[in-house]
C-alpha cells in the first residue's frame, strides 16, 4: 500500500487492521486508537480519499491503496488548511480525537459537505469528542472549508 505518498511493504497476518499497521508496523501513531470497535472515529484515515475507520479495516482489504494518514497532510512546514483551521479555531483540547476529526474534516469539505453548520454537524457525526469541543470543531471546518474554496 501507499501510505502518505510513500510506497510501503508489510508483510501481515490476514488479521491484522489497518490501524495496528500503520502504529505498530509503520510507527505513524498520529492515528489514534479509540474504541477499537468504530464508534468514535478516532482512527479516521482516508483510503484513496475516502473515509475509514481504520479499526475496523483489515490491512489485507487496503492492498494497493492510497492511504493518507494525520501526518501525511501537511506539505513540508506547511500545514493543510484543515490543520490550520483547527489551531485557529482551537477545535481540541485533550487531543485524542483530533487526527480523526482531521481526517473526517478534510473529507467532509472535499465530499461537498460544508455548506451550514447544520450539513457539518451531520457529516462530522461518526466522531466524537470527549472534551465536547463541537462547536470550535465546526467552526474549524467551515473555516476551512472557505480557505479550500479559494
Amino acid at each position: 500500500m501507499t501510505v502518505n505518498g510513500r510506497l510501503r511493504k508489510v508483510v501481515l497476518e490476514p488479521r491484522v487492521t489497518l490501524l495496528d499497521t500503520l502504529r505498530e508496523r509503520l510507527g505513524l501513531t498520529g492515528t489514534k486508537k479509540g474504541c477499537d470497535r468504530g464508534e468514535c472515529g478516532a482512527c479516521t484515515v482516508l483510503a484513496d480519499g475516502e473515509r475509514v475507520k481504520s479499526c475496523l479495516t483489515l490491512a489485507v482489504m487496503r492492498q494497493r491503496a492510497e492511504i493518507t494518514t494525520v501526518e501525511g497532510l501537511a506539505r513540508g512546514e506547511e500545514l493543510h488548511p484543515v490543520q490550520e483551521a483547527f489551531i485557529r479555531n482551537d477545535a481540541f483540547q485533550c487531543g485524542a480525537c483530533t487526527p480523526g476529526q482531521i481526517m473526517s474534516a478534510v473529507a467532509c469539505i472535499d465530499e461537498g459537505h460544508a455548506g451550514s453548520e447544520a450539513e457539518i454537524r451531520e457529516w462530522m457525526s461518526g466522531n466524537l469528542c470527549r472534551c465536547a469541543a463541537y462547536q470550535n470543531i465546526v467552526a474549524a471546518v467551515a473555516d476551512a472549508a472557505k480557505e479550500v474554496r479559494r
